[in-house]
This record gives C-alpha cells, sequence and structure tokens, in this order.
C-alpha cells in the first residue's frame, strides 16, 4: 500500500505541475475554453435526428406532431450551436479575452446553418439514390441509411462542411473525426463534394481538405485522395495541394490520387491499386497490368 500511495501522490505531482507549465504543447494557451466534444457530438446527433426523423428517433411521428417536434428539436440545437460557435470563435480570437461580437456572429452563424439543413437533407436524398443505382447489393434506402458507413460519414461530411464553409473552427473536425473513427471513412469537412456521391464499401477511404468532387462519383474501399508533398506540412497550407474528381468518374479499390494539379476527367475510370499523380484525360480507363502470381510450397 505505501508504494501505491506513493505513486500516486507523485503521479499527481507531476501532473500538477506540467498543467502550469507555458512550454508543454498539450496546454491550451489562448486563455479561453474550448469547444466541449461531447456537445458537438450532441448537436451532430440532432441534426441527424432531423435528417432522418423515421430512422433515427425512438417513436414514429403522426404528422400533426411533426411540426412541433421539429421545433423542439432545432431549438436544442439552436442553444447549443450558438454556445459552441461561441467558445470555437474566442479560442482563435488573438486579440485576447472574449473575441469582440463573437456572440452576434455566432447567432448569424447558427441560423445560416439551421437555413440550409433542407438543402442538407435534399442532398443526401441524391447520395441515397446513388448508392442504390450503384450497389447491386443494395435493398432499399432505409437500409443505405441504417447500415451503410459510407453514407455514415457522407453524412456527417455534408454536414460538417457547412459549418466549415461559414469559417467556424474545430466543430467541424470534431464532427468529421468522429465519423472517421466510426466507419473508417475520413473526409476533411473542407473538402467540396458535389450531389450523388457514393462510396461503396468505405473502410479506408482517405479524402484531403482542398479536394473536389463532382457529380455522380463512385470510389470504392481503400482510395486515397491526396496530397502530392505532405512532407512540406505548414509551408503549403492554403493552397490546392488534393485532386480534382470531375463528373461521372469510378475510382476502384485501393487507388491514389495525389496532387492539387491532377485533374480526373469526365466518365473516366481509374482501376484498383492504381497511383496517379497526372491528370487523366475525359473517358480514359486506367488500369494496371495484369501482374504475375507466384506460387511456391504445397504437396509434391
Amino acid at each position: 500500500m505505501e508504494n501505491v500511495s506513493k505513486t500516486l501522490k507523485n503521479t499527481v505531482e507531476q501532473l500538477c505541475e506540467s498543467y502550469g507549465d507555458p512550454g508543454v504543447n498539450l496546454n491550451n494557451r489562448t486563455g479561453s475554453d474550448l469547444p466541449k466534444q461531447q456537445v458537438v457530438l450532441r448537436i451532430l446527433s440532432r441534426v441527424k435526428d432531423l435528417l432522418f426523423p423515421d430512422h433515427r428517433l425512438e417513436h414514429s411521428i403522426r404528422k400533426r406532431e411533426t411540426a412541433p417536434l421539429v421545433r423542439k428539436i432545432l431549438g436544442e440545437i439552436h442553444q447549443d450551436l450558438l454556445r459552441q460557435i461561441c467558445l470555437a470563435r474566442n479560442y482563435t480570437w488573438r486579440g485576447g479575452g472574449p473575441c469582440p461580437d463573437s456572440s452576434g456572429q455566432a447567432e448569424e452563424d447558427v441560423l445560416a446553418f439551421i437555413g440550409i439543413l433542407p438543402e442538407i437533407r435534399r442532398m443526401l436524398a441524391l447520395d441515397v439514390q446513388a448508392a442504390i443505382a450503384g450497389d447491386p447489393a443494395a435493398v432499399s434506402a432505409d437500409e443505405i441509411i441504417l447500415c451503410y458507413p459510407g453514407f455514415e460519414a457522407i453524412t456527417t461530411y455534408r454536414i460538417a462542411h457547412e459549418l466549415y464553409s461559414l469559417g467556424i473552427p474545430l466543430l467541424p473536425r470534431i464532427m468529421t473525426e468522429s465519423a472517421h473513427d466510426q466507419t473508417g471513412t475520413d473526409i476533411h469537412p473542407g473538402a467540396t463534394i458535389d450531389e450523388s456521391f457514393f462510396i461503396d464499401h468505405a473502410t479506408g477511404v482517405v479524402i484531403g481538405e482542398t479536394t473536389i468532387i463532382g457529380k455522380r462519383v463512385k470510389i470504392y474501399q481503400g482510395v486515397t485522395l491526396g496530397g502530392l508533398r505532405p512532407h512540406k506540412g505548414q509551408a503549403i497550407k492554403g493552397t490546392k495541394r488534393h485532386p480534382t474528381i470531375e463528373d461521372d468518374v469510378v475510382i476502384f479499390a485501393g487507388a491514389t490520387v495525389l496532387g492539387g494539379d491532377t485533374i480526373i476527367g469526365k466518365g473516366a475510370k481509374i482501376g484498383g491499386s492504381c497511383w496517379i499523380t497526372k491528370s487523366i484525360p475525359e473517358r480514359t480507363t486506367v488500369m494496371l497490368n495484369d501482374p504475375k502470381m507466384s506460387y511456391s510450397g504445397g504437396r509434391d
């Protein structure tokens, strides 16, 4: 017991000392409260409740109850999101102390976000249709909404992207990284993805911040849409680092497409495991040559 007590005492002292050390990178140096991850994820969940009430709410909604329930959930989102946006804007304010007029800007942000929810739902309906059209194993729209990890990742992305477009820090990344953890699909909220997007199987997909994706694009598991020179780090921040994928492109499993100048033309098909760092013309199919197989062992 003495060893336990001594170890606990020493650990408490060392941790408390590190909390006051300005040289420790883990400290929050802004002096402001940070957005709360659990609240941000609650906001995300409630937004999804509005987008898919029949699939997410515990009880079916009667028609006469719809408007009051939607109003109630929107009120919860408004209250929570307003506070978290204020915290996020204060966090990035460089003047010291609370950001001037952060509450006024946050109110504008929240109303702009709430106003775009019908458009997000419209886009997601097209994404569901793309999944049905693109996957012969799909049984119904209900199955896609409830079961498909790719659609879950796209839903979270479309919500987070609108917050990102409003210039709100931290909150969009908290949302998309939760989807990354849940689905294995990593979509940066800054990516620009048009309607009717489908990710089949989803696991291992990476879509970088400055990626642009057109209409009716389909990608498979393990696809990376990434940067060509990530080792340069902050030196290339703010530049177009990730590829542009035009309309009606299909990218098969394990393919890697890199570089801000790389454009995959309309209707192109990129075969599995291809490594692309140069632009591909429209309606071009890119495939690897058949690899040679070798066998050893087995029976004499």
